[in-house]
């Protein structure tokens, strides 16, 4: 019996070990170029990378654009293949519109594990149709979505720096759609 339970623990540090890898390399992946950013949890925090022109959605023009309800703009700046086995999709969250707008709640989607979290992009997907697979947001071992958190409103032309990470799909699939409640939906082209 005890020996069962050594194994489990070390299975379990091991899976520690894995998200606290994932989680310092996602910390380090880089972030936007904009100062208009909404106070928001850690998890929502991105730092400027050693190639930031990849990140900035003024001096690139983004690979998909996805419009929203009452102004809301998805920006897709990159969607990147990484050595770790999954796919990092960058962006910006904008309001076009003139007024304040409420994040929609549904953009966190309808699973328990990732409501109980509070805000964050836990709903969306990315679909590869030639495979005909579908791509959840991946979690940590706590159930929270590694996905930009914490914020719940912006100002009229203010924009957030976001980030989603899900399982990457064979090397082969090179174009996917990306989906988010309340968002049309968009082809984007992963690289690496």
């Amino acid at each position: 019996m005890s020996i069962r339970f050594t194994a489990k623990a070390r299975r379990g540090m091991v899976a520690l070990t894995i998200v606290a890898g994932l989680a310092v390399g996602v910390a380090g992946c880089g972030g936007g170029g904009d100062d208009k950013k909404p106070e928001t949890s850690a998890s929502a925090t991105r730092t400027d990378g050693s190639d930031p022109s990849t990140q900035e959605g003024d001096s690139d023009e983004p690979i998909a654009e996805l419009k929203g309800s009452s102004g809301l703009l998805l920006q897709i700046t990159s969607a990147t293949r990484d050595a770790g086995g999954f796919v990092t999709v960058n962006g910006n969250l904008k309001n076009d519109g003139s007024q304040r707008i409420t994040i929609p709640p549904a953009v966190r989607g309808d699973e328990t594990e990732i409501l109980r979290h509070g805000m964050s992009l836990g709903g969306a997907t990315l679909v590869d149709a030639r495979s005909k697979k579908r791509y959840y947001v991946l979690r940590d071992t706590d159930g929270r979505p590694l996905t930009t958190t914490g914020f719940s409103s912006l100002q009229p032309g203010e924009s957030l720096a976001v980030f989603v990470q899900f399982p990457a799909p064979p090397t082969s699939t090179t174009e996917v759609t990306f989906q988010l409640p309340t968002f049309a939906s968009a082809p984007i082209q992963i690289s690496g």
